[in-house]
């Protein structure tokens, strides 16, 4: 394809962007999810039910998500992003409207979590395949910026959710944003489109190795045989099981470990989401100009310190939280354009979804192994502080991992 056709009524490498944005608005859409610690407390209220099992729903909610990306990934190489993301809108939107009805935890745990979750990572793929094929010359920041709007969606979700909650209880305000995702997701999916086979950004030709990558394609298959895929998945696992495990808790610490109101921790919530937006083209770019390798370790070195400032922290150090939280955020902002930016330049564009959606499966990993250590932390300890020793020890032993796998794949 030439570059001089048309897209959205004007050059390719102009209209190209207007993917980017619409993936944007949708993964705003998919992001919701980043506020779920605002319906926690009144389910677990209305329900009368203790923390851990009010955390059952997210932490079902990521897991789904991480599965149903790798399940969606052939599909989405098969028959197209539209038809695909138009699906997963529409399981997105009942999932949350279905759970208005839910009588039980174990209902929002089928309805939002299971549904909800599956439809969400249906449709994740959709986005981030789109902006890797029209943005071969720059995967991380297309990719990162269309991940933007998953990453900032609680900085306005969390208030919209939290005034709902107010008019209509916990269980209306998933009802009504569920009938706002149901069609907001499925109109915007319609335009999504991979561009045609040869599509080449004007004056841009493929080096012989992508983003610090292989010159050749893998499948999925041969991409799972190599020591560079091992690398990547197990430094994202441990980059998201870090900052999901603070997201999960990060108004819980603001409260319990620093002393701060209800309304102030909920502020800070906000301002952390506006840093995991931002992660995703910060990070995404850096791995665009100094390869996955070295991306992967900056996000390590600052998980460390992030969890070095909450250990030194106690009551009333809200510098040192906020701090430290903002750099949670950020970086998992980051793995969610280190992983689609490193799979597309290591193992090629070629049956990108699929691929993508295996090394995704690290995300729900994540989910599952940071509720664990929160929830134990808090349960054995009487303290979230406790949790923050085992993320200063996978930040170390990610460095190793970045340092001796996180290298182009020899085919």
């Amino acid at each position: 394809m030439s570059d001089d056709s048309k897209v959205f009524g004007m050059s390719a490498s102009a209209g190209r962007w207007i993917f980017v944005i619409l993936g944007m608005v949708v993964n705003f859409c998919l992001g919701a999810v980043y506020a779920y610690s605002v319906f926690k407390k009144p389910l677990e209220e209305l329900f009368n039910i203790s923390a851990t099992q009010g955390g059952l729903p997210y932490m079902i909610f990521l897991a789904m998500f991480a599965l149903f990306t790798f399940v969606a990934g052939k599909f989405i190489d098969k028959l197209g992003p539209r038809k695909v993301m138009m699906v997963g809108g529409a399981i997105v939107g009942i999932g949350w409207m279905l759970t208005y009805f839910a009588s039980s935890i174990w209902m929002v745990v089928l309805t939002y979590g299971i549904i909800g979750g599956a439809g969400v990572g249906i449709v994740y793929g959709g986005p981030v395949s789109v902006a890797t094929r029209w943005f071969p010359d720059k995967k991380g920041l297309a990719v990162g910026l269309a991940l933007a709007g998953f990453g900032g969606s609680a900085i306005a979700t969390a208030p919209i959710a939290s005034a709902l909650i107010g008019k209509c209880g916990p269980l209306g305000a998933f009802g009504v944003l569920g009938i706002a995702f149901f069609f907001i997701t499925i109109i915007l999916s319609m335009p999504m489109k991979f561009p045609p086979a040869g599509y080449k950004p004007a004056g841009w030709n493929p080096p012989t190795t992508a983003t610090g990558g292989a010159a050749s394609s893998f499948t999925a298959g041969q991409m799972m045989k190599t020591g560079s895929f091992y690398g990547l998945w197990l430094c994202y696992i441990l980059g998201a099981t870090a900052g999901l495990m603070a997201i999960g808790i990060s108004a819980a610490v603001g409260r319990e470990v620093i002393g701060l109101e209800k309304g102030a921790a909920a502020t800070l919530v906000m301002i952390f989401a506006v840093f995991n937006g931002i992660g995703r083209p910060i990070f995404g770019a850096l791995t665009d100009k100094i390869t996955p390798k070295w991306s992967a370790i900056l996000s390590f070195v600052l998980i460390f310190v992030a969890s070095a400032l909450m250990l030194a922290a106690g009551q009333g150090s809200v510098g040192l939280y906020a701090v430290a939280f903002c750099i949670f955020w950020l970086c998992l902002g980051g793995w969610l354009a280190i992983g689609p930016a490193a799979t597309a330049g290591f193992f090629g564009l070629e049956g990108y979804a699929q691929k993508y959606g295996v090394v995704f499966s690290s995300y729900g990993l994540g989910a599952i192994i940071g509720g664990i250590i929160s929830g134990s932390a808090k349960d054995a300890f009487g303290s979230y502080t406790i949790a923050f020793y085992p993320t200063a020890g996978m930040a170390i032993l990610g460095i190793i991992i970045a340092l001796i796998l996180l290298k182009p794949p020899k085919k």
